[in-house]
């Protein structure tokens, strides 16, 4: 097989399978080899039950002590079943296995392998797998690949058509250069990509990994460059001299700007009047002000007769940004647009008519922005929020909707100035590194799972006070099911446990978009109080209401990602709170989430994170989602990073075009990745 052909080539792929790959956008032989597990379940020893503590992955050798019962809720048929070793005995759970009520049998030794959970109080095994001796055997110490799944499509089905892949594709051919790969100690491609998903060991594993994550930061850095050259100093074809609507508006503010959000508008009104084009960074966490400057910004374009555009990561955030403009620019005679994927093809036509005519001076939108049919009258400034969650490919999108318009670009994700400057190598900088005043800082508590009782009475006397509370689970392992129902689990279990009268809903990645919008509205409109929800809700809703952040399993994030989350609360008058709930107690985890207990600062925090990640953290979920990258983190990553850009650096557009032609397939990947900027 080549990297291009079909997935239906792979033996054992049929129809309707291939449709449960496509779910998971995997089209191609390449795609699949490209589709990296979350994490590796590593086969330890068998313990005895006493060493059982919440969170942690257990093998028991046990006895079944009592005949198992099966109960239901709802639509869902329980088993459970009481096992004993030698000294403690501990109760199994089976959800929709009713069939397991005829597998166990009294008085019958079995090895079992599962999390460990606490339910009211009591420790229990989560849907355990049944061992023999023999596969117990085979197991231990092995690396086991577990990836990402979607209804119907088992980790089994998934590890089976990766293992004939990687034995019947052409994986010869290696587009980085020997010397490269020499000069940073790089794996071959066909080695990383057989090793990243069946390792030998962790070493393995750790080099593989190395090799891919180089690959990310090289095609990364290969577009950055690119962009440097092309961006900076190009004389701008939007020149912008008047003011003074900014003036008018800066007096009609019911607050002063901080000093950090005057030296970052100075720098933005210094360039966007230089008569270069204007690409330039606004950092700073969330709550500090970014949006305000990016209004002054489009309205200074606008002033001086261009339009101006504004791409955000999601629906809500769009509606939310539109009505704050509207509110802000209404009465300078401003006309604002919305442009969201919920529109009807009706609506839609309509807005590009609009924009088209110059009959809208600013445009909001989700990535619809950078759809064909998109076409601007004179677009001198393109904004796009939460930089993060915009690859290289749907900036160079964006820019190319004008005629090389001044860019404008906000995250607030704090990241080290060091990272910074590489990764958004082709941008100026400005930092807003102050919050507004009268903002209350968020008071934070590293807690362990013997707190939850006191936590839920917490949250009930804050929802019934009037505020709103969001409570983040992570994502799970295949033992405790996909992502939704462990999601759905926590939500049932909260409606026994808060009053009747609070309003409980929850909120996960498998939504469809449009049902996500809804129960996003509904917390901003306050139909709901408490949010159970997966990190889905990191970027795009802003609910001042809302006072309490509880995030269970904590440990299981980076510190960055973390502050990120806690950034959805503590934006209204009110005293808000961070519960960082942990089921793990070691030293070293205390000793990281502290960093946030002690801070709520996002750039001390990430220097923290930057400093406190291991080499070997990474058989965890992955934890900073910076940029578009599948496997890297630029905290965990940072020295490969470095490695990346140093190599990236060597190459200009006639050593591309010269790979290209030697490798093939590169140019494909190169033009998927950053959408043709220099191909």
């Amino acid at each position: 097989m080549e990297l291009n052909d079909s997935i239906r080539n792979i033996k054992g792929i049929g129809k309707k399978s291939e449709k449960l790959f496509n779910k998971l956008e995997i089209n191609t032989v390449e795609e699949l080899l490209c589709f990296y597990p979350r994490e590796y379940d590593i086969f330890g020893e068998i313990e005895p039950i006493a060493s059982a503590s919440e969170g942690k992955v257990l093998i028991v050798e046990v006895c079944l002590k009592e005949r198992p019962k099966l109960t239901t809720a709802g639509n869902l048929k329980i088993v459970k079943a009481n096992f004993k070793d030698a000294q403690k005995s501990i109760t199994a759970v089976w959800f929709n296995m009713p069939f397991m009520m005829k597998m166990l049998h009294m008085g019958t030794y079995y090895i079992l392998r599962g999390r460990v959970t606490n339910r009211n109080g009591l420790l229990e095994l989560n849907q355990p797998k049944i061992l023999s001796k023999q596969e117990y055997a085979a197991l231990t110490g092995k690396m086991q690949p577990k990836y990402h799944l979607t209804a119907g499509l088992t980790n089994n089905a998934i590890i089976k058509a990766m293992s004939l892949s990687i034995k019947e594709t052409n994986l010869n051919g290696d587009f980085l250069p020997a010397n490269i790969r020499k000069e940073f100690n790089l794996m071959a491609w066909k080695n990383a990509i057989s090793a990243i998903h069946f390792p030998k060991n962790q070493n393995e594993c750790i080099q593989a990994r190395r090799r891919l994550v180089f690959d990310e930061f090289f095609f990364f850095m290969l577009a950055i460059e690119q962009l440097k050259k092309t961006k900076h100093q190009t004389v701008s074809k939007y020149i912008i001299k008047k003011d003074e609507k900014v003036l008018e508006l800066e007096k009609l503010l019911p607050y002063k700007l901080t000093l950090a959000q005057k030296k970052a508008w100075c720098e933005i009104k210094e360039n966007m009047c230089s008569g270069k084009v204007m690409n330039r960074l606004i950092q700073g966490d969330v709550g500090s002000g970014k949006t305000i400057i990016a209004v002054f910004a489009l309205l200074m374009a606008v002033e001086n007769g261009y339009q101006g555009a504004i791409m955000v990561p999601t629906e809500v955030l769009a509606i939310q940004h539109y009505e704050t403009f509207k509110t802000l620019l209404d009465k300078l005679g401003i006309k604002i647009g919305l442009l969201s994927g919920s529109m009807t093809p009706k609506q839609k036509r309509n807005i590009y008519e609009q924009i088209k005519n110059h009959e809208l001076d600013i445009i909001i939108g989700t990535h619809t922005l950078i759809q064909e049919k998109m076409e601007f009258n004179c677009l001198g400034l393109v904004v796009t929020d939460e930089q993060h969650r915009f690859g290289v490919k749907q900036r160079a999108a964006l820019y190319s909707k004008g005629n090389e318009p001044h860019m404008l670009v906000m995250s607030a994700t704090p990241i080290p100035r060091t990272l910074a400057i590489i990764l958004y190598g082709e941008l100026d900088i400005s930092v807003i590194d102050v919050m507004p005043e009268g903002r209350l800082p968020v008071k934070n508590c590293v807690v362990g799972t013997n707190y939850r009782t006191q936590a839920y009475k917490f949250i009930e006397k804050e929802v019934l006070a009037g505020h709103q509370v969001y409570i983040i689970c992570p994502m799970v392992d295949e033992s405790e099911g996909v992502e939704a129902e462990n999601v759905i689990d926590y939500t049932s279990m909260l409606h026994q446990k808060l009053h009747s009268e609070i309003r409980i809903s929850y909120l996960h990645g498998k939504m469809k978009s449009a049902q996500k919008n809804e129960i996003m509205e509904s917390f901003v409109e306050h139909k709901i109080d408490v949010l159970v929800s997966t990190t889905v809700i990191e970027v795009g809703i802003n609910v001042p209401n809302a006072t309490v952040m509880m995030i269970e399993n904590s440990e299981r994030f980076g510190l960055a990602q973390l502050h990120q989350l806690r950034g959805r609360v503590g934006r209204g008058k009110s005293q808000s709170y961070c519960i960082f709930m942990t089921g793990n107690d070691s030293k070293e985890v205390m000793d990281r989430l502290s960093v946030l207990g002690n801070s709520n600062d996002g750039f001390y925090i990430a220097k923290q994170d930057l400093k406190m990640r291991g080499a070997g953290d990474f058989f965890g979920i992955r934890q900073s989602g910076q940029l578009d990258f599948k496997l890297a983190d630029i905290y965990q990553d940072a020295d490969v990073l470095m490695d990346a850009k140093k190599a990236a650096s060597r190459f200009d557009n006639v050593d591309i075009q010269l790979m290209c032609k030697k490798y093939s397939g590169l140019k494909e990947k190169l033009m998927s990745y950053m959408g043709g900027i220099f191909l």
